[in-house]
């Protein structure tokens, strides 16, 4: 029987495929006395080769699509398997016990989560979350029961999940993985972030996605409209693949556009820009005609693995990025963690409400060698291109000032050590808490370049977390509150002189795209799939006729009334 979900159109396309449900395996274990124990040993070592391999071709697989930050992960698992620590008790409970090996290998592994777990140390926590993956892993080949990995995919499907990981949408193989779906999660969520960067369909938020779709069904996922249609009628999968074909086609016309200018109807050039997190991104950003990176979130660099990133690695990866776009502006935002982004490793203590907590600038400020680290990378790397370093969450001049400070005694040092350093580098910062746009003109006086972070400016504006699904109806782009903010924001930076860009997902919204350029925004960053939908959007858009309008807008009562306005006044096809 057909059926249709509603969800989140967190990333535009259509997707049809069979459905691949993405769940935990049932891997209840017995014990079981077994006669041959030497048998089951070899069992056991088995399982242990099996799991190996597998992990190997996932470490692998990462390596190529991701980048060797994002295997280490796997390399953490690969040595647990080969750790006789963990080994050597599961043959003895075999051999001494007559123990079959699965439960040997639980109860041996349960033993040493308990103990880790109880720990105060946050990285040996998470030393228990490794072990935890590796055992299922193993007793999954001792019961013959398949565990779902995204990364060994090898046929077309659409992935249906209760939620996405970093870790899973990472592993995603883009050949054999048409879209998917989840239960929860919004449109800023990673998931939807991962899924526009991968230029893949996307539903999420659905709520019952799980509970309505069986493994192997067929499904079309509308990832503009928000739809999943479960085991369609034949003449609605027609009617789908002519809006299918309809929309590559859209993405063929739009090609044309890459190596355009981003230019008005009137004469009014601004700068389509991409948002990456790793090196590897800027394959997505040359080929949609990114006129630059206004959004490098270098904490992907410290994340998935089990130690801060040395300076030589952090180098390494900002100098790739420069040289690959050959001069082209890469903003570079100094690390941002905390919120929804922890490094176990660092071992920070918990905290009620970690979104309003240490995190960011923050964090970087105390944490000051790791914070010099990064800034020295960056410092070497900026003569391999045109680097614009930029500072997240901040709220007060004092903390511009001093992140600023130590930017410029890491360059005095550096020269002095005999090291090339730039001497254009842009010095800016994100405006994503509501003090820093009321004192945008303070501000504008010491920064070199504003960039908008919406995602966070509009859940602190609301007080709504964007991550909170029962108020998610405060999640409001195009609320005046908002719209006055931003206005503010650009207008302190053209009286000193200075450029105002945008970095949040709102940048890339075809309704906020003509207010934007009306209120005079200078850059507009992105995900790379929206950029060329962005360029001929622009192109047909007037800055004078639209900035006649600004006043009105800003005046409107509720966000619905200025998406009406925009959508019959300027994006009537």
């Amino acid at each position: 029987m057909s059926k249709i979900l509603t969800g989140i159109g967190a990333s535009a396309g259509i997707a049809i495929a069979k459905a691949f449900r993405l769940e935990e395996p049932n891997l209840h274990v017995d014990k079981k006395e077994v006669a041959d124990k030497e048998a089951e040993v070899q069992r056991f070592e088995a399982a242990i080769s099996q799991s190996t391999t597998e992990l190997q071709k996932i470490r692998d697989h990462a390596k190529e699509e991701l980048g060797a930050d994002k295997a280490d992960i796997f390399e953490a698992h690969l040595l647990v398997l080969s750790d006789p620590e963990l080994l050597t008790p599961v043959k003895e409970k075999i051999t001494q016990e007559g123990a079959n090996a699965e439960f040997a290998m639980k109860e041996t592994a349960d033993m040493f989560v308990t103990m880790f777990e109880s720990m105060d140390n946050e990285y040996m926590r998470e030393r228990a979350a490794d072990i935890r993956d590796v055992t299922k892993r193993v007793i999954a080949n001792l019961l013959d029961v398949e565990i779902p990995n995204p990364s060994m995919i090898a046929e077309e499907v659409i992935i249906v999940a209760e939620d996405l990981t970093p870790s899973d949408t990472a592993q995603l193989n883009r050949q054999f993985v048409k879209g998917f779906t989840t239960n929860i999660g919004g449109r800023t969520s990673h998931s939807a972030i991962m899924a526009r960067s991968m230029e893949i369909p996307a539903v999420v938020g659905t709520k019952t996605a799980m509970a309505e779709i069986e493994n192997g069904t067929l499904v079309i996922l509308d990832g503009k409209d928000g739809k999943v249609l479960v085991n369609p009628e034949p003449a609605v999968v027609k009617d789908y693949e002519e809006k299918k074909a309809a929309h590559e086609a859209y993405k063929a016309e739009l090609a044309k556009f890459v190596d355009v200018p981003t230019v008005s109807a009137d004469g009014r050039q601004v700068e389509l820009a991409a948002n990456i997190g790793t090196p590897e991104d800027v394959n997505g950003v040359l080929e949609n005609g990114g006129e630059g990176i206004g959004l490098y979130r270098t904490e992907f660099l410290y994340m998935g693995r089990d130690q801060l990133p040395t300076e030589e690695e952090q180098f390494t990866a900002y100098k790739t990025v420069l040289e690959r776009m050959e001069g082209k502006p890469v903003v570079v935002r100094t690390l941002d963690i905390g919120g929804d982004k922890e490094l176990p490793y660092l071992d920070l203590p918990k905290e009620m409400n970690p979104f309003l907590g240490f995190r960011a600038i923050r964090l970087c400020l105390e944490m000051q060698d790791m914070f010099r680290t990064q800034l020295r990378a960056l410092l070497r790397a900026s003569t391999f291109g045109n680097l614009k370093v930029m500072f997240p969450m901040i709220a007060t001049l004092e903390e511009f000032r001093q992140a600023k400070a130590m930017l410029l005694e890491e360059k005095t040092k550096l020269e002095q050590e005999g090291t090339a350093v730039s001497d254009a580098i842009e010095v800016g910062m994100m405006v994503e808490i509501p003090s820093s746009a009321v004192m945008a003109d303070v501000f504008a006086k010491e920064v070199d370049f504003f960039s908008i972070g919406t995602n966070d400016l509009i859940q602190y504006t609301m007080a709504a977390d964007r991550m909170n699904e029962r108020v998610s109806y405060l999640y409001q782009p195009y609320n005046p509150a908002i719209l006055r903010l931003i206005k503010m924001v650009i207008d302190a930076a053209h009286k000193e002189g200075k450029w105002a860009g945008m970095c949040g997902e709102m940048a890339g919204s075809e309704v906020a795209i003509p207010i934007l350029l009306g209120l005079g925004l200078d850059e507009f960053s992105m995900s790379a799939s929206s950029i060329l939908p962005a360029r001929s959007a622009i192109l047909h858009l007037s800055q004078k006729e639209i900035s006649e309008f600004n006043e009105q807008i800003l005046r409107m009562d509720t966000a619905e009334e200025v998406e009406a306005f925009v959508r019959n006044k300027f994006l009537k096809k």
